[in-house]
């Protein structure tokens, strides 16, 4: 059953619950990935980066509103969801918050670029599952989604031109 409508949504004690499980692993997320960022460090200060990278600011203003949206789409899209679909949503949901954590531990803690792309890789492709099963639950929700795979298909650009400009033969 496909419910797309907020009228269809329990009411707000039934909610509440699973608003605050999503925003609860979302920011479990931002702060496990949080601790491996160090964009002070020698290494990360001596990459070659391309001028087309966004300041350091920058990431935080954009992560901030995205993290949000990630957990009122999840919310909403699984309290929409039933039996399987809502395992099914639940799972690919936490899959990518699993991989969007483990992209700063590759490329930061690491100090791997290369790493980096592979995990954004997957990154992009589990935004693709999120936002297909997203979709089928609720539009709105998926809708919601698509600044969060459009900056990671950006940050995906990033890392390969990073990695591209840091060939361990050229450093």
């Amino acid at each position: 059953m496909r419910i797309t409508s907020t009228t269809s949504l329990p009411p707000a004690r039934r909610r509440w619950p699973v608003y605050a499980a999503t925003t609860a692993a979302v920011a479990a997320t931002a702060v496990a990935g949080g601790r491996a960022v160090d964009a002070d460090s020698t290494w990360y200060r001596t990459l070659a980066k391309p001028p087309w990278q966004p300041p350091s600011w920058a990431f935080g203003a954009v992560w901030t509103p995205l993290y949000a949206s990630i957990a009122w789409a999840g919310g909403r899209a699984l309290l929409n969801a039933q039996g399987e679909q809502r395992r099914a949503l639940a799972t690919s949901l936490g899959v990518n918050l699993t991989i969007n954590t483990a992209w700063n531990w590759l490329f930061f803690r690491r100090r791997s670029p290369a790493a980096g792309v592979a995990g954004t890789v997957l990154l992009d492709l589990s935004n693709a599952d999120l936002i297909r099963r997203t979709a089928g639950a609720d539009r709105t929700a998926a809708t919601a989604l698509l600044p969060y795979a459009a900056w990671c298909a950006f940050a995906t650009a990033l890392n390969i031109d990073i990695t591209r400009r840091n060939r361990s033969e050229d450093r």
